[in-house]
């Protein structure tokens, strides 16, 4: 497979200067709205995350704290991967599959629950990590690798691979469980799948597949069963985690009850993560909640818009595959608040709290701005500029 080189990006400074480089050639909107999330993130963990402290015996700002400080990395994540070059970023995707692969293979034999009943961390002390969350964007830039190399005359079976690929981490993540983040990853390589030019029916075919494997899931798994039978139910147990997330997306209103006023974040024991969305509609009411809704399909949009002018078919796969992840996962956790999908334990990207699910969302985004930053090459670089 030959050797993905670097375009230089427009925009260069006579002097070099890296970060001057950087500023002129990345999408500076999609930057802002990342950071207009992190900051509703942080308004949003004010609000939700001193009940949690006050059970646990900590200081009532501890995972306000924290949130900053992932936040920080997070940052400093973000700008130093979006400055890199092609080639760099590449080889860094496939490295960190590599890694993250690995110690998800590993985590039934040194992996931990922390008594949520799913192996899916690593106890390192101070901070926890959840590999599958860092494998995500790792796998997208693998996937894409391999299917343009496929296009190359004399290259890999780049599809099957990525499919082999794909199918291991989302049976690894089952086994955990975790059939949400498997589904997400499947799910991605489908985007990336059709966006290489695969036939239809092959689609089809997939996803009758995952269907079987879903339905074996169900029969075989009381934890996977358990979700269906709780999402088909007719009457929500109103004890659960998503009757209490319910009951204050309907008690927020329009303009919601008003900051700090809200009562779900005393009885949701995930209230700063999973259903972080829930405490944001209660206390700031429909409009926050469809302007964070509109952050996120900004974010999207905007990425897809710059990659449709794009030529070079692992920029187009990876930013897609990408764009994906980032807007699924978005999707997934918003629609569990309200009942449109089962339970899934996921965060909302950048919003949530959770130091491994903001630094690897940090490192999906950053990859996207780097793959997406203006080049001279590119016949719509100047229109995209203007953007």
């Amino acid at each position: 497979m030959t050797e993905l080189t670097f375009r230089p990006a427009s925009g260069l400074r006579a002097d070099g200067a890296w970060l001057a480089d950087w500023w002129h050639t990345v999408d500076r909107w999609t930057l802002g709205a990342v950071g207009l999330l992190f900051v509703l993130g942080l308004v949003l963990g004010l609000a939700a995350s001193p009940p949690l402290a006050e059970k646990n015996g900590l200081w009532t700002y501890h995972y306000v704290v924290r949130h900053v400080l992932f936040g920080a990395v997070a940052l400093a994540t973000v700008i130093g991967v979006s400055a890199l070059p092609l080639h760099l970023l590449r080889r860094a995707g496939i490295l960190l599959f590599v890694a993250f692969v690995s110690a998800t293979a590993l985590l039934p034999v040194l992996g931990t629950d922390f008594g949520k009943g799913a192996v899916r961390w690593y106890s390192l002390g101070v901070v926890s990590l959840q590999p599958s969350e860092f494998l995500k964007p790792a796998f997208v830039v693998l996937a894409a690798w391999l299917m343009s190399g496929a296009a190359e005359r004399g290259g890999p079976p780049g599809r099957l691979i990525s499919g082999f690929a794909a199918a291991s981490i989302a049976v690894m993540l089952a086994l955990q469980p975790d059939f949400g983040q498997a589904m997400l990853v499947l799910a991605v390589w489908a985007v990336m799948l059709f966006v290489s030019g695969a036939p239809l029916a092959l689609l089809i075919g997939l996803a009758g597949a995952v269907g079987a494997a879903g339905a074996a899931a169900y029969l075989n798994s009381s934890h996977f069963a358990g979700r269906i039978n709780g999402y088909l139910a007719e009457e929500v147990d109103p004890n659960t985690q998503l009757a209490y997330a319910q009951s204050a997306i309907r008690e927020g209103g329009l303009f919601g009850v008003g900051a700090a006023q809200g009562s779900v974040k005393w009885t949701l024991p995930d209230a700063h993560t999973d259903f972080i969305i829930a405490v944001a509609a209660e206390e700031f009411g429909l409009l926050l909640t469809l302007l964070i809704i509109g952050i996120y399909l900004f974010i999207v949009l905007r990425a897809l818009l710059r990659l449709l002018e794009e030529r070079d078919m692992f920029i187009r796969l990876a930013g897609t595959g990408l764009a994906a992840a980032f807007a699924l996962q978005a999707f997934i956790n918003m629609s569990v608040a309200i009942r449109l999908l089962p339970a899934k334990g996921m965060t909302l990207p950048f919003i949530s709290y959770g130091g491994s699910s903001m630094v690897a969302a940090a490192l999906g985004i950053g990859a996207l701005l780097a793959l997406t930053r203006a080049r001279p090459q590119d016949p719509g670089a100047t229109l995209r500029d203007a953007l």
